[in-house]
């Protein structure tokens, strides 16, 4: 998610903190390449000339310049106009004034709008509400059968209609069922097109009025970069939007569509889509996102993904046996399990703070996900006994365990010394003797 900017940010900031005192020479210059660097992540002129001239506005200021650490008041700021450019506060849904709450989703086709529907459905229920997903697209074939396949799949309630009804018949037909159910919110996956066109606004508008949806939201295509900009901008005037949905922000190495659409089109973004899996669906954090950008992690999306992943109880079992140095290979096989879940692992590791400049140091295979694969390969091939106790592999089981992998006895020797010397470590932790350079950065 945005790397290349990111990387180009933190090279620019990186020059202006290294100096002991700023010129304002040096500001222009460092925003100079910040410039060029928003602009090839295809963000709009406008915004990116806005956006430099208030952080020079506020940069060039006596109370920066002559600070002791100017290059990162510097930084500050450009953080701090970010926030702003991304939409300052949290955008959350709101809620009609008596259940069920109507949310319509809008987009054209090929944005991933059934999928967003299922996964923001799964959202809601994880927050403790009750939806309803509605198939009010009767043009895409596939359209009805992908959102029922979405709900029997994540167990929830889904309301279609067969050929030959009207979407705004089913609409209304399926607030009164979500009555029935006793639902909180209803989410009508409404139909899209290639382009935008008079019959789909029309008919869009023709839900809106009967509905009445406390949420319109468009479902967008982050990777389309100013092309979902200027689809917004049409929507918004021709239905008027409440709020926005960018899909592919995983996929989105550039960021244009992210740090333009607020500014130019006035709609909050409210979430994001981070992945193909019905979990990676996130909130709009403005101030998180832009931390992830200028390389600063995200250490509360990152609690939050592991406190949805990991269960309670097993984790405090796992402290435990960690304490004790039983920690197993039937253990570290559980954890690199429920670590899959949270979502790929460069994702995991961009929400560490600092990681981005480190990971550029590190092997070319340290961070590839077919390498954790192959370990979770390995210790599936060999028997509940030996993961139990790994001083019972010799030779032959080794020999075993490599052919049921697929790889060689090297990588599951390798394996095997490696999960040794991070017993010894735990050990030590355990026993309050960690090595002089875990001392120091402890403080102790």
């Amino acid at each position: 998610m945005f790397e290349s900017l990111s990387d180009k940010l933190q090279n620019v900031f990186k020059k202006l903190t290294g100096k002991g005192r700023l010129t304002e020479k040096d500001v222009d210059e460092a925003l100079r390449e910040v410039r060029v660097a928003l602009l090839e992540a295809d963000v709009n002129f406008k915004v990116v000339k806005g956006f430099v001239a208030r952080v020079r506005e506020r940069a060039i200021g006596i109370d920066v310049l002559e600070s002791l650490s100017p290059g990162q008041q510097v930084v500050k700021i450009v953080n701090e106009e970010l926030i702003a450019t991304l939409g300052g506060g949290v955008s959350r849904l709101d809620r009609a004034p008596q259940p069920p709450t109507p949310i319509m989703l809008v987009g054209l086709q090929g944005s991933g709008k059934t999928t967003t529907a299922a996964k923001l459905a799964l959202h809601l229920r994880k927050s403790g509400d009750r939806p309803l997903l509605v198939a009010a697209d009767v043009y895409r074939p596939a359209a009805s059968h992908q959102l029922e396949t979405l709900g029997k799949q994540l167990d929830l309630p889904v309301y279609s209609e067969g050929p030959g009804s009207k979407p705004i018949d089913i609409c209304l037909h399926a607030m009164k069922r979500a009555r029935e159910l006793g639902s909180s919110y209803v989410i009508f996956d409404t139909a899209g097109r290639l382009h935008i066109d008079e019959a789909m606004m029309s008919e869009i508008a023709e839900i809106r009025e009967k509905l009445h949806p406390s949420e319109i939201l468009l479902v967008a295509d982050a990777m389309t970069g100013q092309d979902s900009v200027r689809v917004a901008e049409e929507f918004n005037a021709k239905v008027g939007l409440t709020g926005l949905i960018l899909t592919k922000m995983d996929g989105d190495a550039r960021g244009g569509a992210a740090l333009s659409i607020k500014q130019v089109t006035g709609v909050p973004i409210k979430f994001m889509g981070v992945g193909e899996k019905v979990e990676a669906l996130e909130p709009f954090y403005p101030d998180r996102l832009a931390s992830r950008i200028l390389g600063m992690g995200d250490v509360l999306s990152l609690i939050e993904k592991a406190q949805d992943t990991f269960d309670k109880n097993q984790a405090q079992v796992l402290e435990k046996k960690m304490r004790q140095g039983s920690f197993d290979l039937e253990d570290f096989l559980g954890q690199l399990q429920q670590m899959k879940k949270m979502g790929p692992l460069s994702q995991i590791l961009d929400m560490i703070p600092g990681f981005s400049s480190v990971s550029k140091k590190l092997p070319a295979d340290a961070l590839d996900e077919r390498q954790l694969r192959r370990i979770e390969a390995i210790i599936q091939s060999m028997t509940p006994g030996e993961r139990r106790n790994p001083l019972v592999i010799d030779g032959s089981r080794r020999r075993r365990i490599a052919k049921g992998s697929g790889t060689t006895p090297q990588d599951v020797n390798q394996l095997l010394n490696q999960f040794r010397q991070t017993q010894k470590m735990m050990k030590m932790m355990a026993g309050g003797k960690l090595p002089r350079n875990l001392m120091g950065m402890l403080g102790r």
